[in-house]
């Protein structure tokens, strides 16, 4: 038990059940915009050392809140550490499930014992051997410093990896500590200032004074001991409830904004031939094949309720067979996160098709517009003039109303939304079967709707952590997970696309030159017609002839190279190219590393080096995110220039 922890607890037990109470109230009041609210599951994050955490547990639990334990260690030997026993023997008895000899040392393990009972546990027990051998040297040599100085070091380090879970499953903590210290690595105010840099709200409670407790958001605020009225912080607090787990309405007004709009979407089991014209541009000037320029682009897409048994069942085949693994986590992945993948994925897909195959169209029909309204110059007289001004007139009506239409349905705003959460959601399972989480401080804000964000982290945060072992067993099926299911298909598909998006680049660029080459050549090609005819080499009727024609395709070559330029900026096939050919490398570069943490023995490997391999994929993907919205975010549906 912690020095600072007090001898009369009653001031302290108040203090936390208050917060609890203010907690569950907020949960009770709050608005999730676009769906109806549903009560939040209340959850306490706990190491579960003796002292403040069991007072937090027993309340939590009397509560009826969950209780999840990321535990330093593995079950048996976390008992016997924080049992406290004063000899090796009775050490040995409680990692061997026996009861030790001194009675306090055995109440203490059957109070820790009865709560593990009624938790989800995440045992961090890969380093357990060695951790064991410290803890029975420090209790054989209780005189020596030494080996209690290596036990510590060793038990930091665990307290770290297993507090760094505890915070990125978290939305608040609360953090009990003196405000002495946050250089104890693993120790509270360590935890409390760690939390706070990764933008997670903690609540300090000072022992020596819990009724004063406050709310802290920044790391420079621990610094600040002003006092806090009780009617702010419970404002402050439940604020922070509703901003966790309730979702604020959009700024814009339109039908087609923020949850709302997910749940109105229809489910179409494949993409429509009428909305493939980007996907076309795509597969003419970016495939080497005829087959795949002009072959079918039908999507078919999975439907949510057979990903199990289709695309997502090699995933929960192998999260079935991991080694203790928890069959729990397998059906919510299967239930509540592919599933949803599934669907988000199809619905962006198709906005992706519509809203970019849209703005293709319009800078089709724009050059269109512009030859139909020259044709008649060769081929008719003024005199049927309005004939092709009518049918001007009409392609250049169809790019308003097709403009207006995807502005109005906001299809390019629900596109980068919907294919925002598809991807958060891609690779989750990777993570979720580690523990591994992205703390509320580093989600991305939008300013034009986080929702996306905001559902991703309640998927997440449903799941929860698994109740499992973690050995080095559990790690390797845990980094194959990560390596055959997030990296590797990743990789393949950014290499691929990174290729045929430069090739469609290039293709595009040396059209749109060459046509514009040739009107340079035409025009050229006229006045040399004509300087023949005035010397009479060539008769002046023929170049008279072909005059009109010319002059439309000294306007048609230059407009159609023009609309080929536009349909390449707008695409910006070349950064996308890039974008996909960085996303590769770092990928390639987490593969590499990935498999050389799998070529170890299952006794060499640690969660710590996997964790942060999980973490840098999560990583990498919203990179991507953050870089082809950063291109794509401002090329609204428009009107050709």
């Amino acid at each position: 038990m912690h020095p600072a922890f007090p001898t009369d607890s009653a001031a302290l037990a108040a203090a936390l059940s208050e917060i609890f109470s203010v907690l569950e109230n907020g949960g009770k009041a709050f608005d999730v915009h676009g769906a109806e609210p549903q009560p939040p599951v209340l959850r306490l994050l706990t190491l579960l050392a003796d002292g403040t955490d069991h007072l937090a547990a027993d309340l939590a639990l009397a509560n009826g809140w969950e209780l999840a334990v990321p535990l330093p260690f593995g079950r048996a030997l976390n008992t016997a550490i924080n049992a406290d026993p004063q000899s090796a023997a009775d050490a040995r008895a409680i990692m061997a499930g026996k009861v030790p000899g001194d009675e306090a040392t055995g109440k203490r393990m059957t109070a820790i014992e009865t709560l593990l009972d009624k938790a989800t546990v995440f045992e961090l027990a890969e380093r357990d051997a060695i951790v064991a051998d410290h803890f029975l040297a420090k209790l054989d040599s209780l005189d020596d410093p030494k080996p209690l100085s290596t036990f510590l070091h060793h038990t930091s380090d665990r307290t770290l990896q297993s507090g760094r879970i505890l915070i990125e499953q978290s939305d608040i903590v609360i953090a009990v500590w003196d405000g002495e210290s946050t250089t104890n690595i693993g120790g509270t105010g360590h935890t409390a200032m760690a939390a706070l840099s990764a933008g997670v709200p903690v609540i300090w409670i000072d022992p020596a004074s819990p009724d004063d407790w406050r709310i802290v958001y920044t790391p420079d605020a621990l610094a600040l001991k002003s006092p806090v009225g009780a009617a702010l912080r419970d404002a402050q607090l439940q604020a922070l409830v509703s901003d966790g787990v309730g979702l604020a309405a959009p700024d814009d007004e339109s039908p087609h904004t923020g949850l709302a709009t997910l749940g109105e979407e229809a489910w179409r089991d494949h993409s429509s031939a009428g909305s493939h014209a980007y996907r076309r541009v795509e597969a003419l000037f970016g495939h080497r094949n005829w087959r795949e320029k002009f072959g079918s682009l039908r999507q078919t897409f999975e439907a949510p309720d057979e990903v199990a048994t289709g695309s997502g069942k090699s995933l929960l085949d192998s999260l079935d067979a991991f080694p203790g693994g928890d069959e729990r986590i397998t059906s919510v992945i299967g239930e509540h996160v592919l599933n949803r993948f599934a669907w988000t994925n199809a619905i962006a897909s198709r906005l992706s098709d519509l809203f970019r195959s849209g703005m293709v169209l319009n800078f089709t029909l724009g050059p269109l517009a512009i030859l139909v309204g020259l044709l008649y110059i060769p081929t008719t007289g003024p005199e049927y003039k309005w004939i092709f001004a009518g049918l001007e007139l009409a392609l250049l009506l169809a790019i308003v109303v097709n403009t207006i239409s995807g502005q109005r349905a906001r299809l390019h705003a629900r596109w980068l939304e919907t294919r925002r959460l598809a991807e958060y959601l891609r690779h989750a399972p990777g993570l979720l079967v580690l523990g591994v989480a992205r703390p509320i401080g580093g989600w991305p804000q939008s300013v034009r709707g986080s929702w996306p964000e905001w559902y991703a982290r309640q998927v997440v945060r449903g799941v929860g952590l698994p109740n499992v072992k973690v050995d080095g067993a559990y790690l390797r099926a845990s980094g194959r997970l990560l390596l055959d299911h997030a990296i590797l298909p990743q990789l393949e598909y950014h290499q691929s696309k990174s290729a045929r998006l430069h090739r469609a680049h290039h293709a595009i660029e040396t059209l749109a030159e060459r046509l514009f080459a040739l009107a340079v050549i035409m025009v050229t090609l006229y006045l040399v017609l004509f300087g023949l005819s005035e010397i009479s080499v060539i008769a002046p009727e023929w170049v008279t002839l072909l005059a009109k024609w010319f002059t439309v395709s000294a306007v048609a070559l230059p407009t159609i190279a023009g609309a080929l330029a536009a349909i390449g900026y707008f695409g910006d096939f070349d950064r996308f190219a890039d974008i996909s050919e960085m996303t590769a490398r770092r990928l390639e570069a987490l593969q590499e590393r990935t498999v050389m943490y799998l070529d170890q023995s299952d006794d060499a490997l640690g969660y710590a080096p996997l964790a942060q391999l999980a973490r840098q994929t999560d990583e990498t993907t919203f990179a991507e995110i953050q870089a082809w919205q950063a291109v794509f975010g401002n090329k609204r549906t428009t009107v050709p220039a």
